[in-house]
């Protein structure tokens, strides 16, 4: 086709074609642009919804306004297709300009430091709004030159419109080849380079424009009251489209992929429909359609949420051996639900031009009204309608939109549709239970409390068992009250803490249950801060988790906000600064694990103050933990590792190394009650034989916000099975030194060398035993955890593992003669906190008729599981 468009003496049909191509590429382009600037505005919001929202409505809000400027502007255009190009070559050099620009602006409205996070997010969204939207307009500015250009060809309205469209939904996946191999700038240049080809073929196209192509045709048209009517109509239609892409993007979004993949594939479908739509309209019959696209598309919109369950129980049964077969699979799905709406939206530009007589002449103005109804629908969405009414409810919003705006094209019978699309709507204004949502993970539980707002929507379940969970999108699943959660949440507090001198400034960089942060309480005279994003989060902590958190909550700030925000604007430095677990491949979460996240969380520690970022080792493959390790080693060069159980942490500091002597002291100011608690009943020799050297040096790429690795590489490696925790370990075994290598790196006398060294020794046994056992060696697995308890019998990992095999073979223990008191209270004399041996104890004095023992246990019971649901009856 290029010979053919640079040929001087090409046919009116051959020059149309061209064009045609021209724009299939620049609708790329111009959702590639989108794509990035999304996950760019994520980033700089710290939340993934607002980045998608404001993207969205600033693109519509340009395409409208440049559709209705351009209208004007073609009029007097001798060589619109020459335009066209200069508008695209200066939308590519902006595009990359944009992340410069757009660092400048974060500096400038974090330097404006607005006291409330509202303010915040008002600056940058006005920002972010203008800054696309400008290019945006230019965009909507050539839709009608390519209209003028293509007026007296072959080429109609559906076919340009849906190949554009098409173009588009091309370039909304193009960002995900692009992102995992190159990074964000390097992404955004390769569709700058490709932006500039559209623009130099386009300026020599338009040398050889045939002469008719120019030629006016008169065409009649429809009367001012009509076309206005229309017009606000089809900007109703606009809005109520973004609603539905917002409200699905939500939606789907916590149900499927929950990558950084999900929303360039929705986009993708709901793109694909629409420019299929647009393609189909010319076979359509008009005055039948408009009867029918109103009653259709509110019916179908509303399907999509009636199917949420079974596919939901899909999802979760799902298996898929890569993450392309996954993304295809589940786009199907998505595309199943949503495509019958998005084919009728194509399908009523064309049909609503040539209603009113003008085809392409008309069409600009319609785009443009479309275009900007649709930005007012994505804000309205994003920041009224969900808080407002929740997902769900503005999802049957939008339908009967579609179908009230639909009506006024459509007969007046239509409207006997009403009753049955209201009936369809009743059922599904709220959002299933979680049970229904996650059907195997949680099928006995009930919702005590869900709290949906701009940012998130936040489950707080019950179990059967009466523990409780918190989740945020669905999407953590490890925030829970069940005590072995208890203690590793607790765990990632007695560390730091045991670590420095004498903390008193404190720094929770996350919230969640408020669990974690409890485990600060045995020390006095402590000023505890918490920066939470999510309100259900902070709701939950001081409602629902109050009896398992101590009511910490009373007793240290909580600051909603953002916290890379929050540690580029407070002023206070911290003693210790704690970043708390998350799952890094869900979207916008690999950002906390940063360098610049790193760097902002440095520039906030005190003289001698410690920041430790802890990580999940089953979410991580080899390749992607190093990238973490590396990133973490350049802004903390002496930075050292400590492993709980499968929880890795990084610690790093200013002017800070381990010293025992100093932790010796910082424990000896608390009574023997708070010592145990501070260090979870284990010593201070426990957390000490944990230690795991120097966090390793390796080559190879970094975890930057502007080039990002590891969000688009655990998803692939998840698929791939990559993820495998005997392999990391394997690894990660290989870095840890040798007992008298780390004896003398942290400086152990003689006389506390025994100590350190059945700490040390204990936790590499267990994690070997751990190994053995993932491998299927059972027996040796069993030998090594003795081996490990005989070494440090006050190791809860250790111990409580013991108690569990023991507890495990209790039946076969009994069968063989034992009696059930001794062999429960042997289990408790291998760790006296586990809760199912209490429990049989309590229950067995209960039927023995000894009610004082039965209390006494009844009582450590509730200590240890106040929410269990046995203690209730």
């Amino acid at each position: 086709m290029t010979r053919e468009i640079l040929n001087p003496l090409v046919s009116t049909s051959t020059f149309a074609n061209g064009v045609a191509g021209l724009y299939f590429f620049s609708g790329a382009v111009g959702l590639a642009y989108q794509v990035l600037w999304a996950r760019m505005l994520s980033l700089q919001f710290g939340v993934s919804i607002f980045g998608v929202v404001i993207t969205a409505a600033a693109f519509m809000l340009g395409l409208g306004i440049g559709a209705l400027v351009g209208g004007c502007i073609s009029q007097r255009q001798n060589s619109p297709l020459r335009l066209f190009a200069m508008i695209e070559i200066g939308v590519a050099a902006y595009a990359l300009s944009l992340p410069f620009i757009l660092r400048l602006v974060d500096v400038g409205v974090l330097q404006a430091a607005p006291e409330s996070l509202a303010a915040w997010y008002a600056l940058q969204l006005t920002a972010a709004l203008i800054l696309i939207t400008l290019p945006a307009t230019a965009m909507g500015i050539g839709f009608p030159l390519v209209l003028k250009t293509i007026r007296n060809t072959p080429i109609s309205l559906g076919w340009i419109y849906g190949l554009n469209t098409c173009g588009g939904a091309l370039g909304a996946l193009l960002p995900l080849l692009l992102l995992p191999t190159l990074g964000w700038v390097m992404a955004v240049w390769v569709i700058a380079l490709v932006g500039a080809l559209v623009a130099t073929l386009a300026w020599r196209l338009s040398r050889h424009q045939p002469h008719e192509a120019m030629q006016n045709q008169q065409q009649r048209s429809s009367s001012g009251f009509v076309v206005s009517l229309t017009l606000l109509a089809y900007a109703a239609v606009g809005a109520a489209a973004l609603i539905l892409e917002v409200g699905w993007t939500r939606l789907f979004g916590m149900l499927l992929l929950r990558t950084e993949y999900v929303m360039a594939i929705i986009l993708a479908v709901f793109l694909v429909g629409i420019g299929v739509g647009s393609l189909l309209a010319r076979h359509l019959r008009a005055r039948l359609w408009f009867d029918l696209l109103p009653i259709v598309a509110a019916i179908c919109a509303l399907s999509s949420l009636w199917f949420i369950p079974p596919l939901a129980g899909w999802v979760e049964q799902a298996e898929f051996n890569s993450l392309a077969a996954a993304m295809l699979a589940q786009g199907l799905a998505i595309a199943a639900l949503t495509l019958p709406v998005t084919l009728l939206l194509g399908a009523w530009l064309p049909m609503l031009s040539r209603r009113l007589g003008q085809d392409k002449s008309i069409a600009a103005v319609l785009y443009g009204a479309n275009s900007i109804g649709a930005a007012a629908g994505a804000l309205l969405a994003g920041f009224v309608l969900i808080p407002w009414l929740g997902t769900a409810a503005t999802i049957v919003l939008a339908a009967l939109l579609l179908f009230v705006a639909g009506m006024a094209w459509a007969a007046r019978r239509s409207w006997l549709a009403l009753p049955l699309i209201a009936a369809l709507a009743w059922p599904v204004l709220q959002l299933p239970a979680v049970n229904q949502l996650l059907p195997q993970q949680q099928a006995n539980s009930i919702d005590l409390s869900v709290h949906e707002d701009a940012l998130t929507i936040t489950h707080v379940v019950e179990r059967k068992d009466g523990q409780r969970l918190l989740l945020a999108d669905l999407q953590r699943m490890d925030a829970s009250s069940e005590p072995l959660a208890v203690v590793s949440q607790q765990n990632q507090v007695r560390l730091p803490l045991l670590l420095h001198p004498e903390p008193k400034q404190v720094l929770f960089l996350g919230l969640g249950t408020g669990i974690t942060a409890s485990a600060s309480l045995p020390y006095p005279d402590m000023q505890r801060t918490a920066v939470e994003l999510s309100q259900g989060a902070i709701n939950a902590s001081q409602a629902w988790f109050a009896e398992v958190n101590a009511d910490v909550a009373g007793q240290m700030q909580i600051v909603r906000d953002d916290a890379r925000r929050f540690l580029q604007t407070t002023k206070q430095d911290y003693d210790v600064i704690i970043g708390d677990l998350f799952h890094p491949d869900l979207v916008g979460r690999s950002a906390l694990l940063s360098l610049q996240q790193f760097q902002r969380a440095k520039s906030r520690l005190a003289d001698g103050g410690l920041f430790v970022q802890w990580l999940a080792l089953n979410q991580f493959d080899p390749g992607s933990l190093q990238v973490v390790l590396r990133t973490f080693k350049q802004v903390f060069p002496d930075a050292v590792m400590f492993v709980d159980g499968f929880r890795l942490a990084l610690v790093g500091g200013v002017g800070w190394q381990v010293n025992i002597e100093a932790s010796l002291k910082n424990l000896s100011r608390l009574n023997v009650t708070a010592q145990d608690a501070a260090t979870g009943t284990e010593g201070l020799w426990s957390w000490l034989g944990r230690y795991w050297g120097g966090v390793p040096s390796s080559e190879g790429a970094v975890q930057g916000e502007w080039a990002p690795v590891i969000e688009y590489h655990l998803p692939r490696a998840r698929y791939r099975g990559e993820m495998d925790l005997v392999v990391l370990v394997e690894w990660l075994l290989q870095q840890r030194p040798h007992f008298s290598q780390a004896q003398q790196s942290l400086a152990v006398s003689k006389a506390q060398s025994e100590s350190f060294e059945r700490g040390y020794v204990a936790t590499e046994l267990a994690l070997r035993s751990w190994m053995a056992e993932l491998k299927g060696d059972v027996s040796q697995g069993q030998r090594l955890l003795q081996l490990a308890y005989q070494a440090n019998p006050k190791d809860r990992w250790v111990s409580g593992a013991l108690a569990d095999r023991m507890f495990a073979g209790l039946q076969a223990m009994v069968e063989q003669g034992a009696d059930p008191r001794n062999a429960l209270e042997s289990i408790l004399y291998i760790r006296a906190d586990h809760v199912e041996a209490l429990r049989a104890l309590w229950q067995l004095e209960q039927a023995d008729g000894n009610p004082l023992r039965a209390d006494e246990y009844r009582r450590m019971l509730q200590d240890l599981s106040p929410l269990d649901a046995s203690l209730r009856h």
